[in-house]
């Protein structure tokens, strides 16, 4: 390894650490070495190498995004199929029950009809109104 490259990774390294004696003596070394008109060499260097490791990275992420992405939406469809099927069965049951729900509710109003019709009583006419007193005070007594 050549010593630019030596001096590149381990400045490289020392800036992720947010090392700054290490980062110093790096320049110091490069400055000692190579002058001070091939510093930028060092500083563009590590940050074009600093910016493909970040490129890098988030390849990486977007892929591994992607992927977690992808097996979002298959469970997310298996959820829906079986969602589907389970109203589909509940469509099938309520479909065989409707029949005998049905019955019951037209018996139900039948004997509420025949019910009805047992326990109203016929309305009894209104004496006439020279009668009313005595027939309020009858019924009065009788209860």
């Amino acid at each position: 390894m050549l010593l630019k490259n030596h001096l590149i990774e381990v400045f490289k390294k020392a800036s992720l650490e947010n090392n700054f004696l290490l980062k110093e003596n790096v320049v110091l070394k490069w400055v000692h070495r190579f002058g001070i008109d091939s510093l930028n060499d060092l500083l563009i260097h590590s940050s074009l190498q600093k910016e493909n490791q970040c490129e890098e990275e988030n390849q990486e992420q977007i892929s591994l995004i992607d992927e977690v992405h992808e097996e979002n939406q298959e469970q997310i469809k298996l959820e829906l199929l079986k969602t589907f099927e389970n109203i589909e069965e509940t469509k099938m049951e309520s479909n065989g029950l409707e029949n005998p729900r049905s019955n019951e509710i037209s018996s139900k109003n039948q004997n509420s009809n025949k019910i009805n019709q047992f326990t109203e009583t016929p309305k009894l006419p209104l004496p006439h109104i020279k009668n009313l007193r005595k027939w309020i005070n009858n019924d009065k007594k009788a209860s």
